[in-house]
C-alpha cells in the first residue's frame, strides 16, 4: 500500500523522488513554461478560450515524462493539487538555481557525469 501524505511538506521529498531524472524534470519544465506562455498570450491577446490549453500543454509533456522516461505514475493522480503546487515550486527553484539542494536533502543523487 502505498504512504499516504498528510501535508505538503511530507509529499514534497516524495515528489522529487519520483522526479529523479534529469530528462523527467526537463520536460515538464517545457509543460510548465507552455502553461505560462499560454497564460500569457491569452491575457495579452483577449483570446481567453487559450485558458484551455493550459492543463493540455502542462501535463502532455510531465505525462510523456512519467510514461517515457521515469517510467512510473504521475503523482496528479493520486495528489493533483500537491503535484500542481510541487510543479510549480520545482519549476521555480530550477529557474531561480535552488533545486538541487532540494534534490539532494529528498535523496535524489546527482545525475552521473561520463
Amino acid at each position: 500500500m502505498a504512504r499516504q501524505y498528510k501535508t505538503f511538506a511530507e509529499f514534497w521529498p516524495h515528489y522529487l523522488r519520483e522526479h529523479s531524472l534529469p530528462r523527467t524534470r526537463a520536460l515538464h519544465y517545457v509543460g510548465t513554461g507552455l502553461v505560462f506562455a499560454v497564460a500569457i498570450f491569452a491575457l495579452v491577446t483577449g483570446r481567453f478560450w487559450w485558458l484551455l490549453a493550459m492543463p493540455l500543454a502542462g501535463y502532455f509533456f510531465a505525462w510523456l515524462a512519467h510514461l517515457t522516461v521515469e517510467k512510473n505514475r504521475p503523482a496528479t493522480f493520486t495528489y493533483p493539487g500537491w503535484s500542481l503546487l510541487a510543479d510549480f515550486r520545482m519549476f521555480f527553484l530550477w529557474l531561480g538555481g535552488r533545486l538541487g539542494v532540494e534534490l539532494e536533502k529528498a535523496g535524489v543523487a546527482p545525475p552521473k557525469r561520463s
